[in-house]
């Protein structure tokens, strides 16, 4: 063992201490409580902090158990130990993070092959922070592109996008911040989504696109889009007006390469422009990470790429947002590799055979109706069936809900305000042995339900848990 000397010549300056490292003050921690709504004035330790926090998060609900949301609940302990190795790591900071940037590049590859560009390397995409943020840049390239060849005639004339009324609440935002006219196709008796035919009536010289959805949130059903490109095909005979369509397949894009793969919806139609997807659905990733791909150079306008040469070499970025963390981007490719074709295809088939095994379970209880039976998205709708008066769906959520069971409950848009549902969206993780518990609590329920005098929701709008 060696021996140690002291110092030759004493060193009086004290030790640098971050405030972050150990206990500041335990007993102040253990009697005064910080307040809510301003900074304290003082630092506590960690462990209190930590278990303050963690205190007031327990009454959030279990993710496992919210049927309500589509975003991604579980994933592998190994992505989880990428993500925190790279949640440090900039984005945006392409220069000074090449391999996360190769990993985003080689996912926007994989996305284009998968999608079925007709020249995979001239796709042009990238990573957003969920299919928001892709439909606003999807959205933004199909306005450039139609007031680029109506430049006579713009600002003067006031830009439209057509799309179903059943379209998730970003794109009204869209038309919203970017002033564009949203011409929304109502839903008419049972028939949820857009019509293609309705929806090329409503184009004209102004349109800018027309949106089509892959999976709609409403009900988990796929709309038409080859036929509604074949409907504005028909439109460019007539009139001469050549509209293109983005395909919003926020979820469902992630689904039917998979288990439908004789759906022709993608860029094998010419007139499907732009594509959009969010990884932290179906695709399997934690919340935080969508992508965005154009089928090629043209669909997207050059002057919409800024280029940033700051932060140490040329740069191209199409973005709403500028730094966020690579861990979502470094955790697709990790799942793209983990699972490969054969591996999505396995989880997104199981996930579908849980959401029409506990659809036609629901269906045998006899108090409910099925609107769809999970069999495009693995989601189903459903209703309370006629002969039921004692309670309505709002009384199913709230009850399910003292059971841990997350289930929204909301009414339809114009035209179908008359009609209120349930929905239940299965993800990777909700088993079947989740889903025998599910329908044996909603089983258990009914007896009760059934002798209500009435139902008891009085204001539907505030009864709603549908919110996204």
């Amino acid at each position: 063992m060696p021996l140690h000397e002291g110092p030759e010549k004493p060193d009086e300056r004290p030790m640098s201490v971050n405030p972050f490292y150990g206990a500041a003050d335990p007993v102040g921690g253990m009697t005064e409580a910080p307040p809510k709504h301003r900074l304290p004035g003082a630092p506590m330790p960690p462990a209190t902090a930590h278990q303050l926090v963690r205190d007031e998060l327990m009454l959030d609900g279990n993710s496992r158990l919210n049927l309500a949301t589509f975003v991604t609940t579980w994933m592998e302990p190994q992505a989880g130990v990428l993500m925190s190795e790279c949640r440090d790591k900039n984005m945006i900071d392409k220069d000074e993070y090449p391999r996360t940037a190769e990993l985003e590049r080689r996912c926007v590859a994989m996305l284009a092959d998968l999608w079925h560009a007709p020249d995979p390397s001239a796709a042009v995409g990238c990573s957003t922070t969920g299919s928001s943020e892709a439909c606003m840049l999807a959205g933004m390239a199909l306005k450039r592109r139609w007031a680029r060849r109506n430049a006579d005639r713009y600002p003067g004339a006031r830009p439209n996008l057509v799309m179903g009324v059943n379209v998730q609440v970003c794109w009204e935002k869209f038309c919203n911040f970017w002033e564009v006219e949203a011409r929304q196709v109502p839903m008419e008796g049972d028939r949820f989504h857009l019509d293609p035919q309705a929806a090329a009536e409503l184009c004209d010289e102004n349109t800018i696109g027309v949106v089509g959805i892959l999976g709609s949130t409403f009900d988990g059903s796929y709309e038409p889009v080859a036929d509604l490109c074949a409907a504005l095909d028909a439109l460019q005979e007539r009139t001469g007006l050549d509209i293109p369509v983005h395909v919003d397949g926020a979820s469902g894009a992630m689904v039917a390469p998979f288990l439908d793969e004789d759906l022709v919806w993608d860029f094998r139609l010419p007139r499907v422009a732009s594509i959009n997807t969010s990884g932290h659905k179906y695709g399997l990733v934690y919340p935080g990470v969508g992508w965005a791909l154009w089928r090629d150079k043209e669909a997207l306008p050059e002057e919409l790429v800024f280029r940033v040469n700051y932060l140490g070499g040329d740069m191209p970025t199409f973005a709403l947002n500028f730094s966020r963390p690579g861990a979502q981007v470094v955790a697709q490719y990790y799942t793209f590799l983990r699972l490969g074709r054969e591996g999505y295809r396995a989880v997104q088939q199981s996930t579908r055979d849980v959401a029409r095994g506990v659809a036609e379970r629901v269906a045998a209880l006899d108090d409910f109706r099925l609107l769809t039976r999970g069999d495009e998205l693995p989601v189903f709708a459903f209703t309370t069936a006629e002969h039921v008066e004692a309670y309505d769906v709002f009384d199913v959520s709230r009850r399910l809900r003292e059971r841990g069971w997350l289930v929204p409950a909301y009414t339809f848009p114009p035209h179908r305000e008359d009609l209120s549902v349930l929905r239940v969206v299965c993800r990777n993780g909700f088993s079947e042995d989740l889903a025998d518990l599910f329908v044996e609590d909603l089983a258990q329920l009914l007896p009760e339900l059934r002798r209500q005098p009435h139902p008891f929701t009085r204001d539907k709008d505030a009864a709603t848990g549908f919110h996204h």
